[in-house]
Formats: C-alpha cells, sequence, structure tokens
C-alpha cells in the first residue's frame, strides 16, 4: 500500500498542463469521487489495524500534495506571461479617456457659488419626508391638490411618509431648529408623481433659497434676483415679476429673464415674447414663520425657488429633460470645457 501510494506521489508530481481544462482533468483523474487518490481509501479498509495509522497519514499527505500540486499548476496559467511577443512595449500608452461632470452638478455649483456670494451657506435634508415638513408647515391646506397620489410619492401608502415634492421641507426644517438671522440655499433632488415626457419627469432637481431677518422687504428680493439673474446668464439681463400664488409665500411672484438666444426681441425659444420663466418667489407667509416657531410681528423673510434642469436648459438648450438621467455618454462628454 505503501509503495502504491509512492508511486502515486511521484506521478502526481510530474504532472504539467497547458490550458485550464487540462488541470481540470488532471482534478477529476486524482481528486474526483472516483479519482485515484479517493480510490485509495476504498482500499484503506483491508489494511490491518496495527498499520492503519501509518497509511492513513499518509493517504491524508498525499492527497494534500495533490491538492496544491493541481492548485499550483492552475495558478500558473492564471500568471502565465501572455504579452505578445510583437508587441512594442516602448511605445506611448494610449490616452485614457477623461470623464466629465454632469451638466447639472455643472449648474448646481455655479447657482451655489452665486448665492455663497450673497451671504447664503448651504442646507440639506431627506428626500424621505413627512407630512408636516413638506406640506402642513408651509401653509398647504388639507385639500390642496399637491396632496393628491397624481403628484406625491407616498412610502407603502402612508399620507404621512412621502418623497418630498420640493426642497421647500429643508427650509421648514432649518427654521424649525434655528433662529433668525437665517440666510440658506437648499439644493436637492425631488420627485413628483408625473409621466415621464421631454419636458416632465417624476424626478427633477431644485435649488431653493430662503432669507429670515427684520426688516426684510421685497426690495430685497427684487434686487438679489437681478443679481443672480445677471450673474447666470450675464450683464444685460433684465427681469420682470409677475404676480403668481404660492400656499408659502405672500405675496408670490414668477420671475421671468430676457430671452439669452434673442436678447428679448423674441424667438422660437421664448415663443415670441422675449421672456422666459426660471423661477417663482414672494415673501414668507406669517403663517409659515408662526408654524416653525419664528416670530412673524419681528421677523419677515423672502423665498425662492428654481429647477435646475430649467436653468441648465437655458444655458446649454437641452431641449429633452431625459437627457439628464440617461446617462449617454455621448451626451455626457459635450460637458467636458463646461465643466473646466
Amino acid at each position: 500500500m505503501l509503495n502504491k501510494i509512492a508511486g502515486l506521489k511521484a506521478e502526481i508530481e510530474s504532472l504539467s498542463a497547458s490550458t485550464p481544462d487540462e488541470v481540470e482533468a488532471l482534478r477529476i483523474k486524482y481528486l474526483s469521487k472516483k479519482g485515484a487518490v479517493t480510490a485509495l481509501m476504498a482500499d484503506f479498509r483491508n489494511v490491518p489495524a496495527e498499520n492503519k495509522r501509518e497509511i492513513g497519514q499518509a493517504i491524508n499527505d498525499l492527497k494534500n500534495f495533490a491538492t496544491d500540486r493541481i492548485n499550483s499548476l492552475r495558478e500558473a496559467l492564471e500568471t502565465a506571461d501572455t504579452i505578445d511577443p510583437t508587441l512594442d512595449l516602448t511605445r506611448p500608452g494610449a490616452a485614457m479617456p477623461v470623464g466629465t461632470r454632469h451638466p447639472l452638478s455643472i449648474v448646481t455649483d455655479e447657482i451655489i457659488s452665486i448665492f455663497s456670494r450673497l451671504g447664503f451657506t448651504v442646507a440639506e435634508g431627506p428626500e424621505v419626508e413627512d407630512d408636516w415638513h413638506v406640506f402642513s408647515s408651509l401653509n398647504f391646506a388639507a385639500d390642496h391638490p399637491a396632496r393628491d397620489m397624481q403628484d406625491t410619492f407616498f412610502i407603502n401608502r402612508n399620507p404621512d411618509v412621502l418623497l418630498r415634492t420640493h426642497t421647500s421641507s429643508v427650509q421648514s426644517r432649518v427654521m424649525e431648529h434655528t433662529q433668525p438671522p437665517i440666510r440658506i440655499i437648499c439644493p436637492g433632488r425631488v420627485y413628483r408623481n408625473e409621466a415621464i415626457s421631454a419636458r416632465a419627469h417624476c424626478f427633477f432637481h431644485q435649488v431653493e433659497a430662503l432669507y429670515v431677518d427684520t426688516d426684510v422687504s421685497f426690495a430685497d428680493l427684487k434686487q438679489t434676483l437681478l443679481y443672480f439673474a445677471r450673474e447666470m446668464f450675464g450683464p444685460d439681463t433684465s427681469i420682470r415679476l409677475r404676480p403668481s400664488y404660492f400656499p408659502f409665500t405672500e405675496p408670490s411672484a414668477e420671475m421671468d429673464i430676457s430671452c439669452n438666444l434673442c436678447g428679448g426681441k423674441g424667438c422660437s425659444f421664448c415663443k415670441g415674447t422675449g421672456w422666459v420663466e426660471i423661477l417663482g418667489c414672494g415673501m414668507v407667509d406669517p403663517n409659515v414663520l408662526e408654524a416653525c416657531g419664528i416670530d412673524s410681528k419681528r421677523y419677515s423673510g423672502f423665498a425662492l425657488g428654481m429647477g435646475v434642469e430649467r436653468i441648465t436648459n437655458l444655458k446649454y438648450q437641452v431641449k429633452d429633460l431625459r437627457m439628464f438621467s440617461e446617462n449617454d455618454t455621448r451626451f455626457l462628454e459635450e460637458f467636458t470645457a463646461a465643466a473646466h
């Protein structure tokens, strides 16, 4: 039996293989259930009792030796030098393609940079929110259409847990825990239950700003908006404010800028009006301040909010919103220069 084990060990020691399939064939030949090493175990029951210890140890050593030998053959193939001998290793390597930042990130950072020069700091909050911070604290009536399932994604059909529909929820969270002066900008992703098309998506990005202090007036808001528009779209940009309605601001307004394609003369992009809407704004409703624990008789403030996709469209003329989330590298490569 010992001679048979020694002969099998010598045979295994001389094994060689040039392909992974050959290595697998050797493993099956020696270590499978019907392999040569396993067959020794069947013969082990015929070994006299006084020799079982010695021969059992020898069989175990042989099995370990065979396993190590076959593994070494496999590893040798995996680490073998596979470089083409005709390849000139002194040639310069091919340049790796350089990635770029996403256009929405580029524009978001530009917006943040503009407002930071006015003293605004960035505030962030959760995307999964509760009804109080998204709606109730912001003066939304109980029967407001925005609460309807048509517009809002509720979590597990729980009317109190939802994906935020605007980053105004960050403003209410900050006002709850911070006393004025408050000057924040809130960038983030928001969600609404809308059909996906070239002009709408079920998720998009917003940047909202909030300023609360003593004696804050609509004039402060207008001057902030004018500064932002000219920093973002050029020094010749004009703005106009149109009366509007938002539950959390009073008075409220929509802001238009002079079309940056035609210079306000009228074109197909601005539908011949010379103006393009970019954001909503207004003075913070006293009810919102009181709901968040701020004395509305002492403090006032303004808020504004814009869609990042909208601003990006105006700067780069991207006509299909779906392009922003499809990760088509051909589209993203167009913004390489803008990222630098």
